[in-house]
């Protein structure tokens, strides 16, 4: 697919500048040497400028918001530039803060550190994605995945004890068995899947109100992504695919997932939902898809911004998937 790196969080091409990970003194002298700028994460929410366009803040490495705080290495900027760091201020409680809506679907709060100017907020990244630049965007999702690794995978995996972060923050290491381990990432097949004129979509339990997506699932281990699909889409609708390809692929931090864009020919139309893996399915043809882009469909609404499902289904509607 000609456009496939057009994705959100996908395309920027950031030098990650890997060779400075293992040596901490190294890194240090680099970033004398090179400069460096960090960006600042709480709680999953990136430090963003307040408005219509929200550029990620870029803080000095010193400034001092950020003592104590966890560091870790995103890469350097154009390969040229100063190195760009994340640090992570989860521990700060804000006053008065009412964690009702944290870390859900579409968190609409913003939180203001006392120690920052005003107009910076952390804003939940799923709802300000599409206002990022690229690379924002991928600086973004990549700390978002870091840490949201770092803080679910504390605890040795060989033999339980408290790992520490090394590699600049793309590694723990055990002190006690020695054992490395690395940020996970889960394989996710997203499929389009059209019989003639119509795309298959599907709705999971407590989603917003007229909220339809395309079939989505892990692969499963011994699989292909090609079985996965097939697989998904049967389960879930008792829809039979033939052929499958690949499309594109979307780094999605929420909390870890690789989404793997494809599509698929459905053998047939009769839809049999399983309630134990999606709400309900429809058929939907090109035109009352575009209804809903339009915002003026009476039940679908229009899919989401940002996520690969509104991209490869824009691209569907365009006639532009090869």
């Amino acid at each position: 697919m000609k456009l496939a790196e057009g994705v959100t969080f996908a395309g920027a091409a950031l030098d990650r500048a890997a060779h400075l990970r293992g040596n901490a003194a190294q890194l240090d002298r680099a970033i004398a040497e090179l400069g460096a700028e960090t960006i600042l994460m709480w709680r999953g929410k990136p430090l963003v400028y307040a408005g219509a366009l929200a550029p990620l803040v870029r803080l000095r490495p010193d400034h001092p918001v950020l003592a104590g705080t966890r560091r870790i290495l995103l890469g350097r900027e154009g390969g040229t530039g100063p190195l760009i760091l994340v640090h992570d201020i989860s521990h700060w409680v804000p006053e008065g803060q009412d964690t009702g809506t944290l870390n859900s679907f579409l968190d609409p709060s913003e939180q203001r550190h006392p120690a920052l100017p005003e107009t910076f907020i952390f804003a939940e990244l799923r709802r300000i994605m599409t206002l990022l630049t690229p690379r924002d965007a991928e600086l973004a999702a990549t700390a978002r995945g870091l840490f949201g690794w770092h803080d679910s995978h504390g605890f040795c995996a060989c033999c339980g004890a408290p790992s520490d972060i090394s590699m600049a923050g793309w590694q723990r290491r055990c002190p006690v068995c020695a054992a490395p381990h690395f940020p996970r990432t889960d394989p996710v097949v997203i499929m389009l899947i059209t019989h003639g004129n119509s795309a298959l979509l599907g709705r999971s339990p407590g989603w917003p109100e007229g909220m339809y997506s395309l079939l989505a699932g892990f692969v499963e281990p011994g699989e292909t992504i090609e079985a996965a699909v097939r697989r998904e889409v049967h389960e879930e609708t008792a829809i039979k695919v033939g052929e499958v390809g690949y499309l594109a692929s979307q780094p999605w931090p929420f909390p870890a997932s690789l989404m793997m864009g494809c599509y698929g020919t459905a053998l047939g139309r009769d839809i049999t939902v399983d309630p134990t893996e999606i709400e309900d399915a429809v058929w939907v043809t090109r035109e009352d898809m575009m209804e809903a882009f339009a915002g003026r469909h009476a039940f679908l609404a229009p899919a989401r911004r940002g996520a690969i499902a509104q991209f490869l289904l824009s691209n569907w509607l365009a006639d532009r998937l090869d």
